[in-house]
């Protein structure tokens, strides 16, 4: 059992130290995103009136609709539109923009690493 337990904990760590592991990428997405962008759709009315953005299901599911569940299209467009949001390339609903504003660039916010990570997980997790 502790041979079991130390070779988890090192793959674990290698996987960590080795870059890019979907954990790392749910990782930094719930440090730089969940401020804003919870997970799933609130259960009740009150929650839904208190966010500040869409949850995260509503924009993949919009993510997955667009791209045809391509996810290295997928990956490039969370990335541009993280970077450079705008009305134009927005895939959600008109009305969701209205009532949540656009996206603010996360410029300066997010590295091109932790960037990568993040869409790679949202990608896969979606």
């Amino acid at each position: 059992m502790k041979k079991l337990l130390y070779t988890s904990s090192a793959m674990f760590f290698l996987t960590l130290s080795y870059g890019g592991s979907i954990d790392e990428g749910k990782i930094l997405f719930e440090n730089k995103c969940t401020a804003c962008h919870t997970t799933t759709r609130p259960a009740t009315l009150e929650a839904m009136n208190s966010l500040i953005a869409p949850p995260m299901q509503g924009v993949m599911r919009h993510v997955n609709m667009a791209f045809g569940y391509d996810k290295k299209a997928a990956i490039a467009f969370i990335k541009d539109y993280t970077l450079n949001p705008s009305k134009e390339k927005a895939l959600c609903m008109p009305q969701k923009i209205d009532r949540f504003g656009l996206m603010p660039s996360q410029k300066g916010v997010v590295s091109p690493e932790e960037l990568d990570k993040i869409s790679n997980y949202l990608a896969a997790a979606y």
